[in-house]
């Protein structure tokens, strides 16, 4: 089987390209996007285009879903796999969404419910997972001066948000639509486990928005699902920084914490900050060396597990993270990882486990054997050759 991966440098495309080689696919790759972040739909076009036209492939695979891909492979009849691995994901809301070629899987399952009627053929739900071929081998090679370099107590390694957050364009106004958003915010940061974002905004909020801030432009060619775009890419992305920055700054008061960002940091004087960790060869050993790894999930994800809680479990770590609704389908919480639905809950759950190291260890292991055992990526992708209908079940 050859495979065509259009590739724009998520860090799950080496993973997924050695999994497809582990099981004698031939993959080839375009790579354009990941040196040209700029590239235009029609280059895009072009490129895709002349690839198929050079070879036969069984499909076109991406992390993440691209309009301009999903219509080449209709043209050329040859299915387009893709899985969503992040949100929010603004693409889906194209119209090409609902092309025959597609086969399409989402990690969220309230994204799945979104919009699975758009393409009911065409659209799955699929959890991620981890590769523990390639973790195995890093983590029984970690050295000595490794262990010194990446121990620590507590280890958060992400983006704080702050670089990424288009609500802090709209400044204090005194307006009744700045107070009532604020004050969204301020709800959300107090619930887990439910986002009532988007059911809280009306078109007229929207229609306010854009006088005082750019908003985001979709295509012609789209859905144009306004509410959506101000719940998740504005308020939604301020919630994940918000409450990043005031977890952090409140565990700090108490406990030594190590942070892996490139997020402006001026606002955590008290975090141990160590800059950015390389994904491939220095994260997982971060995770499986750290007491307590951190796991803030981004709001827009709206009830399933992201790629972070995996990547911690694939490394044998300690899971530590905010209380997602999936998680109870997969894991037993206490007993495989450890959730909190408050920042006093969290608090209490740092102090335990710090000072209740066989129990913490029994938890990462157990974490640790059952994702390998179910969930693993090698595991993932054959479910999701056998949906898609690539492969025979």
């Amino acid at each position: 089987m050859r495979i065509l991966f259009y590739r724009y440098n998520s860090i799950c495309e080496a993973d997924i390209i050695n999994v497809f080689e582990e099981n004698a696919f031939e993959v080839d790759s375009i790579t354009e996007e990941m040196e040209n972040k700029e590239l235009e739909a029609v280059e895009c076009l072009k490129i895709v285009s002349e690839s198929l036209k050079k070879k036969e492939y069984s499909m076109v695979f991406s992390i993440n879903f691209f309009p301009i891909v999903s219509e080449v492979c209709n043209i050329f009849k040859v299915p387009y796999v893709c899985w969503i691995v992040d949100s929010p994901v603004m693409e889906l809301y194209s119209y090409s969404i609902r092309n025959k070629c597609n086969r399409i899987f989402m990690f969220d399952y309230a994204l799945y419910e979104e919009f699975r009627n758009e393409n009911p053929t065409g659209i799955f739900y699929l959890p991620l997972g981890a590769n523990y071929h390639r973790l195995d081998t890093l983590i029984s090679s970690i050295t000595l001066d490794e262990a010194k370099k990446f121990s620590s107590d507590i280890a958060f390694v992400g983006s704080l948000y702050t670089e990424k957050c288009p609500y802090n364009r709209l400044k204090e106004d005194g307006s009744y639509l700045k107070g009532y958003l604020d004050g969204l915010i301020e709800a959300q940061l107090k619930v887990y486990g439910y986002n009532f974002l988007e059911e809280c905004i009306t078109d007229d909020m929207v229609g306010e928005l854009k006088k005082k801030v750019p908003f985001y432009q979709f295509p012609e060619k789209a859905v144009h699902n306004d509410k959506a775009a101000l719940a998740h890419l504005y308020l939604g992305n301020k919630v994940t920084e918000q409450e990043r920055l005031r977890l952090l700054k409140s565990i700090a008061r108490y406990h030594k914490v190590t942070l892996y960002t490139g997020s402006d940091v001026s606002g955590l004087p008290q975090v141990e900050m160590r800059g950015l960790a390389k994904t491939m060869t220095e994260m997982p050993k971060i995770f499986h060396l750290s007491k307590i790894n951190l796991n803030f999930t981004s709001k827009p994800i709206r009830t399933g597990l992201p790629l972070r809680i995996w990547d911690i479990l694939g490394a044998g770590g300690f899971v530590l993270t905010n209380y997602q609704t999936e998680i109870t389908e997969y894991f037993e919480i206490g007993n495989e990882l450890e959730t909190f639905s408050s920042e006093e809950e969290l608090l209490d759950k740092i102090s335990y486990y710090l000072s209740h190291e066989e129990e913490r260890c029994k938890i990462a292991r157990r974490g640790y054997e059952k994702a390998k055992k179910e969930y693993t990526l090698q595991k993932r992708i054959k479910q999701m050759l056998e949906m898609a209908g690539i492969v025979d079940c």
